[in-house]
């Protein structure tokens, strides 16, 4: 072996003895770099009267009314304030938690997630009520980031209760739909989802500045698409309840719209509210990723995005992956890679442990690397992964030999949907806390070599 040979494999063995610090620091680097202020504040300006966003603009003859719904909405709505130097006629504020400080002229409320509660629900008759009579000279400015589905709603029809509601919620986390087929039936129930606050709003001008935490060709899934207009129909509603056999499964008061087919459509693209109705995506996924392989680049990564559809099971996604991981190194023979992905793998829901879907995917993906020099990481932006407070984990080559150490089986917890417990154990979660922000979740791969 030669002196050169023996240099570069120590060179890549000493980084892979710190693979998991390396893989850590790329996603909290790219947490910081996505901001939500500070995208705001660059994205978004008051010209003269005028809002203008991205491309996008609203005249504002009149203060505005602003509507903030999501996982960063309180964020969003300090900023807005901040750009219109507090020149904001009334507005709402629905998320997860309490705002540092409330603003002037602003109604706060607490919403559930991902199940929707008491101040899901007045939130929603709270803007539907602000929104109500209004004239084309006035203008609503509305804030929606992920989460929205849940903390943000009122059921079409008044038989539906607010147990009926979690119960739905329950079946549709649970039952392994992708979040865009969930959205579909939660739009046709909702009295604001599936563009049907917007329609309360009309003739107003109206514009939406979103965080996507869904796939970049279905902005009007964020939040289920208050503001949107909606290009699903009650035949998709009807068509997925019977495919997956839920109508047994659903609460009496939402089960005989499915049975008696007397769902009302949502409104269409084209339709009178959405004429003077625009929308800007403030961040999305595409964002996340791109920091992040610039993140991994610098540390001295080639590294490249996977730009996949991954939106589909979280043992599907990994399996898929691998090879992709291995094209990317043998393409570069002799450098460390890096390979980023986005989207949000599905994780069904089989037992009574505490995890989520990024959890999952680094246990399943930690049996496959086992004894070689790789990384995996994947975590939620939001700061949360399923039910347990951390917003993923991460795992090498030693993770499941230590793991037999400690006679912890990897199996027996994916299969309780435990993840968050062993990886808890090992000291390899991954915990930021709520971050008042949501693009989806990112995932690395990286490949020390043989």
């Amino acid at each position: 072996m030669t002196g050169t040979r023996a240099a570069s494999m120590h060179v890549l063995k000493l980084a892979y003895s710190s693979g998991k610090e390396m893989a850590r620091q790329i996603f909290l680097e790219t947490m910081a770099a996505i901001d939500v202020r500070h995208a705001m504040l660059g994205r978004i300006r008051l010209v003269g009267e005028t809002l203008v966003a991205g491309e996008e603009s609203i005249p504002l003859a009149r203060p505005p009314r602003v509507i903030a719904v999501g996982k960063a909405a309180n964020r969003m709505a300090a900023t807005l304030h901040e750009i219109l130097s507090g020149r904001i006629e009334s507005g709402i504020v629905v998320s997860p938690t309490e705002p540092p400080h409330k603003l002037q002229h602003f109604r706060y409320f607490l919403g559930g997630h991902p199940y929707p509660n008491r101040g899901s629900w007045h939130a929603a008759e709270a803007a539907l009520e602000l929104v109500a009579d209004l004239t084309g000279e006035d203008a609503v400015i509305y804030l929606i980031s992920g989460g929205g589905s849940a903390l943000f709603e009122k059921p079409l029809d008044p038989t539906i209760s607010l147990a009926d509601l979690i119960e739905l919620n329950r079946l549709l986390v649970g039952c392994g739909l992708p979040i865009e087929q969930i959205n579909v039936l939660r739009k046709h129930l909702s009295a604001v989802k599936g563009g049907r606050l917007a329609a309360r709003a009309y003739p107003a001008r109206q514009l939406t500045i979103f965080i996507s935490d869904v796939p970049e060709d279905v902005p009007s899934m964020v939040a289920s698409g208050p503001t949107m207009a909606d290009e699903s129909t009650v035949e998709q509603c009807y068509a997925l309840v019977a495919q997956h056999g839920l109508a047994s499964r659903l609460p009496a008061s939402i089960r005989k719209h499915f049975v008696q087919r007397t769902l009302e459509e949502t409104p269409k693209p084209g339709d009178p509210p959405f004429v003077h109705s625009r929308s800007f995506c403030l961040l999305s996924n595409r964002d996340a990723l791109e920091v992040a392989r610039t993140t991994a680049e610098k540390l001295g990564f080639t590294a490249e995005i996977d730009t996949g559809v991954w939106d589909a099971d979280f043992r599907q996604v990994v399996d898929e992956t691998l090879p992709r991981l291995r094209a990317l190194a043998e393409k570069n023979p002799g450098h460390t890679v890096c390979l980023v992905q986005g989207g949000e793998v599905i994780s069904p829901v089989t037992g009574p442990g505490m995890g989520g879907r990024n959890q999952a995917y680094v246990l399943y993906a930690a049996e496959k690397i086992a004894g070689q020099q790789r990384v995996v990481l994947s975590a939620g932006t939001d700061g949360r992964d399923g039910n347990s407070p951390a917003s993923g984990a991460l795992a090498d080559g030693h993770t499941i030999a230590r793991a037999k150490a400690l006679d912890m089986d990897a199996e027996r917890y994916l299969a309780a949907c435990d993840s968050y417990h062993f990886f808890r154990t090992l000291g390899d979660t991954i915990e930021t806390g709520f971050t008042d922000n949501n693009v989806r979740d990112v995932r690395l791969f990286l490949d020390f070599g043989a």
